[in-house]
């Protein structure tokens, strides 16, 4: 039982779907209204009629989208490890540095 409390009415391209949306109703209710957006716009944009056609047009561009934000992801964590490398170093020689001039 509950599990039905966990279903979300959701419109995606005119068509409605019952969607098992965890605790939080709210953030399914996001992704299809993101879903239906991208939708819209590939039949807007492209002139395609055809649902699944449009669908898959969709899905492709969201799946660019998140191939190109985890490269973008990787990008940034690479340079965030050699920045706390570089920091790391200069942490150790102003160590070495106080360290000498205490005379330990």
């Amino acid at each position: 039982m509950a599990d039905k409390d966990n279903l979300v009415h959701v419109e995606i391209f005119g068509q409605d779907y019952a969607v098992r949306g965890g605790d939080d109703t709210g953030y399914v209710e996001k992704l299809a209204a993101f879903v239906d957006e991208r939708m819209k716009e590939i039949s807007r944009t492209s002139g395609a009629v055809d649902t699944l056609r449009i669908a898959v047009l969709a899905a492709l561009n969201v799946a660019d989208e998140c191939f190109r934000l985890r490269e973008e992801l990787s990008d940034a964590e690479a340079r965030s490890q050699i920045a706390g490398q570089a920091a790391d170093q200069r942490v150790a020689r102003l160590a070495e540095k106080l360290g000498t001039a205490l005379g330990e």
